[in-house]
């Protein structure tokens, strides 16, 4: 990674060289630009049934998504939500998507009635594509606001079939002018580095700078090729899935095997069946993997490169799985969805780089970094911690120039980057995200409670989980179980609060900002006693 000093900004590249990126073509163009030399390849593979399309089959399904989209009377420029877990259909659905001119709002299938509703309103979404048993969580919402529902299985009354749209004659869809600088192709839900979640803007030009980053040029952060085959376990509705693996996969022409949800024997039982050659995970993941006594009874050698993204892994896991898989490479990523990737581990890519364990890897190619000081903003040199900023075209929309990303870090002598600090109030649950302040929205609407704050408790298997410091109201005796039970009921599983922790009063600054790190230490030192 070369250091450029430019007007005393202390800014940090990457080790590789910058790369042309056709970021002037719609993302569906450059996933399949080269598809003449994949066309009879095996594209996609549902783990669970063994059924099989090629890139041909795949990019002929898309048109017809497309086509049945507009006969269903979805604009250019409307919204859809994708409300599913991984699937062939969520990647028809995408990529249809995309053809159309169509922005996609991904979202959790675990998520409540509320949250669902919330993000579908913010969104504007005009369709919703799902399973039956999601239905009622939409039905009212849908009827209120003249929202379509269609399900890729048996719909219930008044909610479309997905075949509505995969067998309609893609001839038929009208012409369709795509700005890739302004117009968005993805809209997830992040709650950035505080508050609450909100749309995240992302541009065709953006996710295709994304995905080059990652896998275009000579030699790639991320050396993946058509004869690979990538499982897809990780979460489509997630940012580090949906880019990493599911659309730099179709760039290059690999084999994308997908898993519906995780579960350790069938996802070793898949690697072995197919041959699979790179394993995206999350530490989570790693750890079952790592922990597993039956891993000797499978045959996992096929994987040369072991990827793991969405939260940190410490270095004793690292080098614990490097024991039990001592073939394949194994590094991390780290990006947010804001920004897609930040930095990558250069183990990866085509003519690799040692990287030390628990290092993130370099800055990502045609990208620039700084660490600037946490009071002063100044930039920092290697060896100094700061807050990480990240400067390129991959960036989401709103922000011109510098994004600062809320994690804490520093370069190395060595150019990598170690991640040390979370300045976001943002909580990590197994790598989905928990926002604090959505959280503290519920806690407080309690009639039986005048004040809440949320912070982060260390778990061994989660990494964090969630727990609140409450005040009661005046004279209220409402209970531990109570305010957990009120909480699961709103919302997705890892958002559940794990403990509560009464108080008289909540730590605040003066300017009524809750001292979260007050908090913490608190947490900290009432379990070391």
């Amino acid at each position: 990674m070369g250091v450029l000093e430019q007007n005393q900004d202390i800014i940090f590249r990457s080790k590789l060289p910058d790369i042309y990126i056709p970021n002037h073509l719609p993302l569906h163009s450059y996933c399949f630009e080269n598809i003449s030399e994949v066309c009879t390849r095996p594209c996609l593979i549902n783990g669970t049934t063994g059924e099989t399309h090629t890139y041909e089959e795949v990019e002929l399904i898309a048109r017809k998504v497309a086509s049945g989209l507009n006969k269903i009377g979805i604009q250019q420029g409307q919204v859809m939500m994708i409300l599913l877990p991984n699937s062939l259909e969520f990647v028809f659905a995408f990529l249809g998507a995309s053809y159309r001119g169509v922005t996609v709002t991904t979202a959790n299938p675990f998520y409540t009635s509320a949250e669902i509703t919330k993000q579908a309103k913010a969104s504007n979404a005009r369709i919703i594509i799902t399973l039956a048993t999601h239905v009622n969580k939409l039905k009212n919402f849908a009827q209120e606001h003249d929202v379509k529902i269609m399900c890729i299985d048996s719909p219930p009354e008044g909610c479309l079939h997905f075949s509505e749209l995969t067998q309609s004659d893609e001839t038929e869809l009208p012409a369709v002018k795509i700005k890739p600088e302004e117009d968005i192709v993805a809209l997830p839900f992040s709650s950035g580095t505080t508050g609450l979640p909100k749309g995240v803007m992302l541009t065709h030009k953006g996710l295709i700078t994304s995905i080059a980053q990652h896998v275009d040029g000579e030699n790639p952060n991320l050396y993946i090729h058509k004869e690979d085959v990538s499982l897809c376990v990780l979460p489509l509705f997630h940012i580090f899935s949906l880019t990493s693996i599911l659309l730099s996969g179709l760039r290059v022409g690999a084999t994308i095997l997908i898993m519906p949800k995780f579960e350790l024997k069938q996802l070793m039982e898949l690697v072995e069946k197919y041959k699979v050659t790179i394993a995206p995970f999350v530490p989570p993941i790693v750890l079952a993997i790592a922990k597993s006594p039956d891993l000797h009874k499978y045959d996992l050698s096929s994987i040369r490169t072991l990827i793991s993204g969405a939260a940190p892994m410490g270095k004793e896991l690292e080098d614990t799985l490097r024991a039990k898989l001592p073939t394949a490479k194994l590094g991390q990523g780290y990006g947010m969805t804001e920004a897609g990737a930040l930095s990558m581990c250069l183990a990866f890519a085509k003519e690799p780089h040692k990287i030390k364990s628990g290092s993130c890897g370099t800055v990502i190619r045609n990208a620039e970094m700084k660490i600037v000081d946490l009071k002063t903003g100044a930039c920092l040199h290697q060896n100094q911690s700061g807050e990480i900023c990240i400067r390129g075209s991959q960036i989401m929309k709103d922000i011109d120039g510098w994004l600062h990303t809320g994690d804490v870090g520093y370069i190395d002598d060595d150019d990598e980057l170690f991640i040390v600090d979370r300045l976001k109030e943002l909580i990590k649950y197994k790598g989905f995200q928990v926002a604090p302040a959505e959280l503290e929205a519920l806690l407080i609407s309690h009639p039986n409670i005048s004040d809440a704050a949320v912070v982060p408790m260390k778990d061994d298997v989660a990494g964090e989980v969630p727990v609140a410091f409450v005040v009661r109201s005046n004279g209220s005796k409402i209970s531990e179980e109570e305010i957990k039970q009120y909480i699961s009921r709103q919302v997705v599983f890892y958002k559940r609060i794990s403990k509560v922790f009464f108080q008289d009063t909540i730590l605040k600054a003066p300017s009524g900002k809750i001292l979260r790190k007050e908090l913490r230490k608190k947490l900290d030192d009432s379990f070391s006693n």
